[in-house]
């Protein structure tokens, strides 16, 4: 029998005994006597309770439920076996009541793990053989069908895919990939069978690595939980001084009982562990992995916070700034020609600018006569029109610029961008230019972190201090620190911890030590950086900033609701203690009065699992 199921037990033997001793003792039953029921019903939970604190005594711990044992013990020998029968069902109740939060708190992380990848179809020559995840090797091609889940991290082979990411991000909606994009393990075939080529063994893909965090996010135990354990043990020598003093000043033994009784410490010994719980459970359905609710309580401290800025503030990729159009040309038309020439081209650009197309819903034809000039850009057909898209050098072939790309020449003549221009039958029709852009959420992600309480933000990047600069600006940060290498990062992450709680956020391998080293490091993981998602104790599995934020307002709340239920639960025992010592709260009453603190103080813990608003009516 599992601990869990004999916790059920001993409560379903107390509440019997009590029920039974009732009867009898209203109604009668020969010989036997109420007591006597009550007094047999509450043996089994001392001695459960016994044997686990001597086990724990055994490896070096000592726990404030020796109150429980004491106040049953006592109730026993003071003749009082309708308080004791009370009291067991007090404390087996409290454990099953903990049971039942941890498992609520507890199923948002254990949904992660049960739909975990079993099965993969691997395709030969001449047939597709089904075999395990655990088989499937490096390169070699998958199919998976509509419905299935990702076994293994992936290339997709087919033209596209539509995926359900929603266990793995917590996007809501189906997310269309095309050839060549990298799929994740645990996502879901949301539309037609297609292949894919594995990239990762299933123990190092996506999927296999979230279920490793939630492991450890289900262990983890929180410093503030820990202080919380350690405080506890000051109440049982206190408990005994009042419940001794009563007893001394009343000369009226059934007082100490009665405080005994009020003096069980629920309140400090559930509701800190299933708030956080809660928290680490409420963060993981939004797609926020905590490694531990000491991640999350430490993120709840951190008053600065430091980005890298490629890819994190800024989409780390060459992405469509802005498009500079000749007079009586169209934005849309020059971006679909070359998008479609851009079809045939190998260049870097030509990915960010065919997403760029699409993200416009334009509709690509195929180019012809596709001619490519390494390192200078490419001709080609497209349409009843010739179109030549390259650098200035190749298009313009040392003619002047016109007069209306004057302005854009001007205002990104410092900036690090790519410039690619565009002439449509030997004439310039546009100039297109790409850098790297802001996120789209990082300056509501910022708002929303200064609002949350974080007073001081940086940014620290390897990058030049010019750009760094320019990206500063944008954001209103506190301070830049750029060209800085590995080493450098850890060195500023460690001064600035030395002042105050440090959140450290990056999503490149070269992050990984200054995650490491920060209070908390928190890693963009959507794109798959292995090494900073490891050193990291909070991944982000969106490729968003804004959910940096939420992580911040839920540890913040958390701990809040933690902080809440401790300090209320014992406020109403150190009351009912008082209350108990001055002859006004009888045993069988006070051990009512401790269960309805632990039952409100564990449904307010469980608080944390929700968002903070009220539901729409």
């Amino acid at each position: 029998m599992n601990e869990s199921a004999l916790r059920r037990a001993l409560l379903v033997i107390a509440i019997l005994g009590l029920a039974i001793g009732t009867w009898i003792r209203h109604f009668g039953f020969g010989s036997i006597e109420a007591g006597t029921i009550w007094t047999v019903a509450t043996i089994p939970v001392v001695v459960a309770l016994a044997i686990s604190i001597l086990r724990d005594f055994w490896i070096g711990r000592f726990g404030v439920d020796a109150i429980a044992l004491v106040s049953m013990s006592a109730a026993l020998l003071l003749g009082q076996p309708l308080a004791a029968v009370v009291v067991a069902i007090m404390y087996a109740g409290g454990t099953v009541l903990e049971d039942f939060a941890r498992g609520r708190a507890e199923r948002n992380l254990k949904a992660l793990t049960d739909r975990a990848p079993r099965v993969a179809h691997r395709k030969s020559v001449q047939s597709t053989d089904t075999i395990s995840v655990d088989q499937v090797a490096v390169g070699e091609e998958l199919l998976v069908r509509a419905g299935e889940l990702l076994p293994v991290d992936g290339i997709l082979l087919d033209a596209s895919a539509s995926l359900d990411e929603s266990a793995v991000t917590g996007e809501p909606l189906p997310v269309r990939r095309s050839a060549g994009d990298t799929l994740r393990s645990g996502t879901l075939n949301a539309g037609e069978p297609f292949s894919m080529r594995a990239s990762a063994l299933a123990e190092q893909s996506t999927y296999a690595a979230i279920v490793r965090m939630v492991a450890a996010a289900q262990t983890a135990k929180a410093p503030f939980i820990r202080m919380a354990d350690r405080f506890a043990l000051f109440l049982l020598p206190a408990t005994l001084l009042v419940s001794g003093a009563a007893w001394y000043a009343s000369g009226d033994p059934i007082r100490a009982l009665a405080v005994l009784v009020v003096a069980t410490p629920c309140p400090l010994i559930l509701a800190a562990p299933v708030a956080f719980i809660g928290g680490v459970s409420r963060a993981a359905r939004i797609g926020i992995l905590m490694k531990g609710s000491a991640a999350l309580e430490a993120l709840a401290q951190a008053r600065t916070a430091i980005f890298d800025k490629t890819g994190t503030l800024t989409i780390g990729g060459a992405e469509l700034v802005e498009i500079d159009v000749a007079p009586g040309d169209e934005a849309d038309q020059l971006l679909q020609s070359l998008a479609s020439l851009e079809q045939a081209s190998h260049h870097v650009l030509a990915e960010s600018i065919i997403r760029a197309a699409r993200g416009r819903h334009l509709m690509l034809s195929h180019p012809h006569a596709v001619c490519e000039y390494r390192g200078a850009g490419l001709k080609g057909q497209v349409g009843k029109v010739s179109v030549l898209a390259g650098s200035r050098t190749l298009v313009l072939a040392g003619r002047p610029l016109p007069r209306w790309t004057l302005c854009g020449e001007e205002r990104f003549r410092n900036e690090a961008v790519l410039r690619v221009f565009v002439a449509f039958d030997g004439r310039l029709a546009g100039i297109f230019t790409f850098g790297d852009a802001l996120r789209a959420d990082a300056r509501d992600a910022l708002g929303t972190l200064r609002s949350a309480g974080i007073e001081r933000m940086i940014m620290l990047t390897g990058d030049d201090g010019a750009a760094a600069e320019r990206v500063s600006k944008l954001l209103g940060l506190d301070a830049v620190i750029a060209d800085a290498n590995p080493a450098k990062k850890v060195a500023t992450v460690e001064a600035e911890k030395a002042l105050a709680p440090t959140m450290m956020v990056g999503d490149g391998i070269n992050d990984a030590p200054a995650l490491a080293a920060a209070t908390v490091g928190i890693a963009l993981g959507a794109r798959g950086a292995t090494a900073s998602s490891a050193a990291a104790d909070v991944v982000v599995l969106t490729d968003r900033l804004q959910p940096v934020a939420e992580a911040v307002g839920i540890a913040r709340r958390t701990r809040t609701i933690a902080l809440q239920s401790i300090i209320v639960g014992l406020a109403l025992s150190g009351m009912a203690m008082a209350a108990a010592a001055m002859g006004q709260i009888t045993p069988v009453a006070g051990a009512l009065l401790q269960e309805g603190i632990d039952v409100a103080v564990i449904l307010n813990a469980l608080r944390a699992l929700g968002n903070g608003h009220l539901p729409r009516t």
